[in-house]
């Protein structure tokens, strides 16, 4: 069976804590914030934990 290989594009979306929680940023925060009102800035702002549970996420890291 050939190797699994890892999404690059997740890798650098998704990380993995200390704890092996799995991790990501809110998108929309590098430009065009003009227009955005405060509060949406502020809850792009948090980073907020993935579902491990998501086959699509497992799919994308297998390691």
């Amino acid at each position: 069976m050939p190797k699994l290989k890892t999404h690059k594009g997740a890798t650098k979306r998704i990380w993995k804590t200390g704890s092996g929680k799995l991790m990501h940023r809110h998108a929309g925060r590098s430009h065009h914030r003009g227009r955005k009102n405060v509060k949406q800035g502020l809850r792009r702002k948090i980073v907020n934990s993935v579902p491990e549970s998501n086959p699509r996420i497992i799919e994308l890291l297998p390691y």
